[in-house]
């Protein structure tokens, strides 16, 4: 009797990203369909009056929301890629609460030092995803060079861009997001507890 041969499936194996990027890809297609006001009334933060219950709101939903397709692709793709690995390493709460707050922190700050700019966008979780996952490896009381290099590279990158280059990208969310990967992969990588633990 011949044996069974594996077939291939496809498996969510990935809520937290997955779910994720669904949201964010919603919140676009609502974008282009109300000509950019769900993004002004829901997926955007910018200095609204405090009286307003949607500027606590948008504090958080801020990072769903994306100018358009391009942006929302180059985004997406950064997650999908580091994303589920390291939801499978720290586990969904962690990941979760990690992508909160890196919302709420560039959400704040930008509403208190950046009056006149509009904030959308999960540039902020992509660059927290990118320094977390420079920790692959990372043993306590070591500090991996992967981590130095990408941290170099990054904040070299990013002030040099914020000096030098105008455009409508948000710098202070790629650098607020990179500190909160860097500060969770410190705190979480060398603790085997961590996975599915909320912090």
């Amino acid at each position: 009797m011949e044996e069974e041969k594996k077939r291939f499936r496809i498996t969510f194996n990935s809520p937290v990203i997955l779910i994720f990027v669904a949201v964010c890809g919603l919140a676009t297609l609502l974008n282009y369909a109300t000509g950019g006001k769900s993004n002004e009334i829901v997926f955007m933060t910018y200095h609204s009056s405090l009286k307003s219950p949607m500027t606590y709101v948008r504090f958080i939903t801020h990072i769903f929301g994306h100018a358009n397709w391009e942006h929302y692709i180059g985004n997406m793709t950064y997650v999908l890629l580091l994303g589920p690995l390291l939801e499978e390493k720290y586990g969904p709460k962690l990941l979760i609460e990690m992508m909160g707050i890196v919302a709420v922190f560039t959400g704040l700050i930008n509403y208190i030092f950046f009056s006149d700019v509009a904030l959308c966008g999960a540039s902020g979780v992509c660059f927290a995803l990118i320094l977390l996952s420079s920790f692959t490896g990372y043993k306590e009381k070591e500090i991996p060079i992967t981590f130095i290099l990408v941290l170099v590279l990054f904040v070299g990158q990013q002030v040099y861009q914020g000096i030098f280059v105008k455009d409508t990208v948000s710098q202070m969310a790629h650098i607020i997001g990179g500190l909160i990967g860097a500060v969770y992969g410190f705190m979480f990588t060398h603790d085997d507890k961590a996975k599915g633990k909320a912090v």
